[in-house]
């Protein structure tokens, strides 16, 4: 088996003194007594015993570098930026990917580095969760312009994680559960609001209600007493309203009495008094319809 050389092969070619293999997405660097000869692609190749040699492969698949970084944003917040590059080698280029470049993973590394270290500093922490693909564009770019030059192509870059400090999350934990909080009590105060609005506009209806309700009542029962009287001087000759309104108080005094006589149990407290009284009663009654009217007109 041939060994690797660089940090980005792996060992993909067999190898035996007449002839050798190379597997698939794997480029072969044969040289000849030391000097670059060609470069093999996959397959069955033979050499030269003790002249031609295979002095490394170059993997092309696409791999994928994950690399941390530690800065601080404009706010003065330390956070991790983890960033991910997935490069390959070219397949036009492996000569360059080869011979140019000793380390092309700290190579990168690098890269990223000075990129994210340039970026993340000028933003606000806020502005780093919200503008992370800005981030990984740049440094996309700034990777691509460079290691093109070396063979090595850059497909995608992304930004994986932003991990701040555990107190810094414990405090946007908190200021993010206040928040919540205070809508949570926002809305609820105007649940009670519409709660005791609707209380109070049912209440008003039902008074309203109530009350032409009881207007009514009394309406009909004026329509009735006046209908009663009509009925009772029509039957009765030479009777007057003053004597069918006493009379119907007479009657309405002992209807009381016998309502009063048939409870089991009452709370009402009876004064002594005579039904002779009553005559006193519809004077007064009369005196305030009339008081009334006058003062109506």
């Amino acid at each position: 088996m041939a060994n690797s050389t660089k940090p980005t092969e792996c060992v993909r070619a067999t190898v035996g003194p007449f002839f050798f293999v190379v597997q698939l997405q794997t480029a072969a660097i044969i040289q000849r007594v030391g000097k670059f000869e060609r470069i093999a692609e996959s397959g069955l190749h033979f050499k030269l015993p003790f002249v031609q040699k295979v002095a490394g492969t170059v993997n092309l698949r696409v791999q994928q570098l994950d690399v941390e970084v530690e800065t601080k944003t404009q706010d003065n917040v330390f956070v991790r930026v983890m960033v991910s590059v997935q490069y390959n080698v070219l397949a036009d280029k492996v000569y360059d990917a080869f011979y140019r470049l000793d380390d092309p993973v700290n190579q990168i590394k690098a890269f990223v580095f000075d990129v994210v270290r340039a970026r993340v500093p000028k933003m606000k922490l806020d502005d780093v969760f919200e503008k992370k693909d800005e981030v990984a564009g740049a440094v996309k770019t700034e990777l691509s312009q460079v290691m093109d030059d070396f063979g090595y192509g850059i497909v995608k870059t992304l930004v994986t994680d932003i991990d701040p400090d555990t107190m810094v999350k414990a405090a946007m934990n908190e200021i993010n559960a206040a928040q919540r909080l205070r809508v949570a009590a926002s809305e609820k105060g105007e649940a009670e609001k519409i709660i005791q609005v609707k209380a109070a506009e049912a209440d008003a209806e039902a008074k309203a209600l109530s009350g032409k309700g009881i207007a009514d009542q009394r309406r009909a029962i004026v329509d009735g007493l006046r209908e009663s009287v009509d009925d009772f001087q029509r039957t009765v000759e030479g009777t007057t309203a003053t004597d069918v309104m006493n009379l119907m108080l007479m009657t309405q005094y002992f209807d009381t009495l016998e309502d009063l006589g048939d409870a089991s149990k009452t709370n009402t407290i009876l004064i002594p008094h005579s039904s002779g009284a009553l005559g006193d009663l519809a004077s007064q009654m009369r005196d305030s319809v009339m008081t009334a009217n006058a003062a109506g007109r």
